[in-house]
């Protein structure tokens, strides 16, 4: 089944793997957060490391290593997150990323101006705070 909107893999490790972080009392290394959230221990280590060349976590090799946060959680956005991951995410008029329709008038109207609008909104209004339990 094909979803309209979806998170990439990298996206969702990315998110996922910050709010576990947050949560967490212990340093989590690669091992714990792949086994948490389902995902191969090598697309984690990947993503970890774009979330570390971000500055948004430290890591420390060793037996008790792993990952901390490097900003305190109500100063690190979910947008903050997507963006280390993905690039700069865009709001963009045309689904298809094109200049010019070829029918003058995009059949979807402003549905894609309005959708990437609301998602990068709702990314940029919650932070990791919002997901401490």
């Amino acid at each position: 089944m094909s979803g309209i909107v979806a998170l990439t893999e990298a996206a969702s490790i990315g998110l996922h793997s910050m709010v576990l972080i947050a949560r967490s009392d212990e340093v989590l290394n690669v091992s714990k957060i792949s086994d948490f959230i389902g995902s191969s221990r090598h697309h984690v280590a990947k993503i970890m490391q774009r979330l570390s060349k971000r500055g948004l976590v430290s890591s420390n090799r060793g037996p008790s290593g792993g990952f901390v946060l490097k900003k305190l959680p109500e100063n690190i956005s979910l947008l903050d997150i997507y963006e280390a991951v993905e690039g700069p995410l865009a709001v963009q008029s045309c689904p298809m990323d094109r200049e010019v329709c070829p029918f003058g008038k995009c059949l979807l109207g402003d549905l894609s101006l309005r959708m990437s609008r609301e998602i990068k909104e709702f990314l940029e209004g919650r932070t990791l705070k919002d997901y401490l339990v």
